[in-house]
């Protein structure tokens, strides 16, 4: 009984103390509870924002490779560019050997071997042509030079001739006015 008596007596202290306490107990129940709602509402607001920074980090990731994507392409546009400029002068000296080479070469098909050479048989035929016409008209004018001396002298032996003729026909002349007379 004793033990029941201390038991009714510990019970009557829980109770008068759960009575002086109570309102203790209720208020530190309520704000535990609501601790653990705003835990519970903190886990979710934290995986909300994990989800968000996981989201995030992705699309930064996304962007920090389209960004060097972005700066690789822009490099090789200036690299291509530069090249093309590089190629655009080269094609400019090429085409200013090219017409230099045409040049050079239009000069040299002017002094072709085979048309030389063909040109060189055609003149040489040619200077034949004329040397045999020229010893020919050499012939022909030594013959005329010849011919021509020949009249010439046989004029002078004329003319001579007429000188003598007319000097006799004047001493000639004399004499038969003298005998007219």
């Amino acid at each position: 009984m004793l033990t029941a008596k201390n038991l009714e007596r510990v019970m009557d202290l829980e109770a008068k103390l759960r009575s002086e306490y109570q309102v203790q107990l209720d208020a530190k129940s309520t704000e535990i509870a609501s601790a653990i709602k705003k835990q519970e509402e903190q886990k979710t607001i934290i995986a909300k924002q994990l989800d968000q920074i996981s989201t995030l980090s992705t699309q930064a990731t996304a962007n920090k490779h389209m960004e060097q994507l972005n700066r690789e392409l822009t490099q090789r546009g200036e690299n291509l560019q530069e090249e093309v400029s590089k190629q655009k002068k080269r094609a400019k000296t090429l085409q200013k050997d090219l017409a230099e080479e045409r040049t050079e070469v239009k000069a040299l098909k002017q002094f072709d071997g085979a048309k030389m050479k063909k040109n060189l048989a055609a003149s040489k035929k040619k200077l034949v042509e004329k040397t045999t016409a020229n010893d020919l008209l050499q012939k022909s004018v030594n013959k005329y030079k010849a011919e021509n001396a020949e009249l010439q002298t046989r004029v002078k032996e004329l003319e001579a001739k007429l000188e003598e003729l007319e000097s006799a026909a004047q001493t000639d002349e004399p004499e038969e006015e003298e005998a007219a007379a």
